[in-house]
């Protein structure tokens, strides 16, 4: 028996709850089971009442605000627990038009993908002003370079997951989950597949962040922290290179001064100082990333451990995994 459970984060959405989940299918194809799931992140209005008394199979409810991240991960696990084969996210506001989830869910029942995420065509969004659409095709650039996937829009939470790709989702970010979750499935070489899906209209501003630069900061912080996480050595020796280069640039403009005009001259002294601290730091920067690479090892190897533990406690160890031993 297939069951699809599709989760719902939310933070005060009683007022636009009852339409997203009108909106969810109770049949499709392949699907012999269809079960919601809200996250209430802490809300303090009647968030979780509207939730059950609109259908919700399942609730999750936080007594404090964890964040969007703390909720997504807190819906992945419980829908594992509750034996989900494919896992489906999609936002309270009613973003997301619930008729696609089907055509999200095609690309796993075929074995295609891991994960499969929504493309909103963003450049077509009408009520996004266009320095929002500058920088959500600057971000997800950035995320597919560093993650070597093709997804066009990163920040859409409207994405499906089969059972072993959530098993081996990890977030650590307290901010979103969106930009990691990729990052990370492309480190781990998983299958991430996208579809272009349509969106409703706008129902509530976002409230993931207060201001262009705020989202930008954390975001950047995020891409930066989890791709360091991944390929650290990769990242401090580019940092240590750059800082050494810097010194060395230095030492042979020291070098070019001194043959050319024949001695020493007043600060040239301070500057050969200054390329030597230089160079010193630029080489205990990659001495770091050495470290850190051993670290990510270790990472890697404690994740792997985790994501069995998981299958023995959900008693997964007699389920198939996929060809390739995810």
């Amino acid at each position: 028996m297939t069951k699809l459970i599709i989760q719902i984060p939310c933070l005060n959405e009683a007022d636009h709850l009852p339409a997203t989940v009108a909106d969810l299918p109770r049949t499709l194809p392949g699907i012999d089971v269809i079960e919601y799931l809200v996250i209430d992140d802490g809300s303090t209005d009647a968030t979780s009442a509207v939730a059950r008394s609109n259908g919700v199979h399942h609730v999750v409810r936080f007594r404090r605000q964890k964040g969007l991240a703390a909720a997504f991960m807190a819906g992945i696990d419980a829908s594992l627990k509750l034996g989900a084969d494919y896992i489906v996210n999609t936002d309270a506001d009613n973003q997301y038009a619930g008729h696609q989830i089907g055509l999200l869910l095609q690309p796993l029942q075929s074995g295609q993908c891991d994960i499969v995420i929504g493309d909103r065509n963003i450049r077509e969004i009408r009520h996004m002003s266009w320095q929002k659409k500058l920088l959500q095709r600057f971000g997800s650039w950035a995320v597919r370079q560093l993650s070597g996937t093709e997804v066009p829009d990163t920040t859409s939470g409207f994405r499906a997951y089969t059972r072993e790709a959530a098993l081996h989702m990890n977030i650590v970010s307290e901010f979103s989950y969106t930009l990691e979750s990729i990052i990370q499935a492309g480190k781990k070489r998983m299958a991430i597949g996208h579809v272009e899906v349509e969106t409703n209209a706008i129902t509530r501003p976002s409230r993931l962040f207060d201001s262009m630069f705020g989202y930008i900061k954390r975001s950047s912080a995020t891409i930066v922290r989890i791709y360091t996480m991944y390929e650290p050595l990769k990242v401090f020796t580019y940092l240590g290179t750059a800082v050494a280069g810097i010194g060395l640039v230095l030492v042979l403009r020291f070098l070019y001064r001194y043959f050319s005009q024949g001695g020493f001259e007043q600060g040239m002294i301070q500057s050969l100082i200054i390329a030597a601290v230089l160079m010193i730091v630029g080489f205990q920067v990659v001495l770091i990333g050495l470290v850190a690479d051993v670290m990510s090892a270790s990472r890697k190897l404690l994740e792997d451990l985790l994501y069995r533990v998981r299958r023995i406690e959900l008693g997964d160890t007699h389920r198939p995994t996929d060809k390739d031993g995810r």
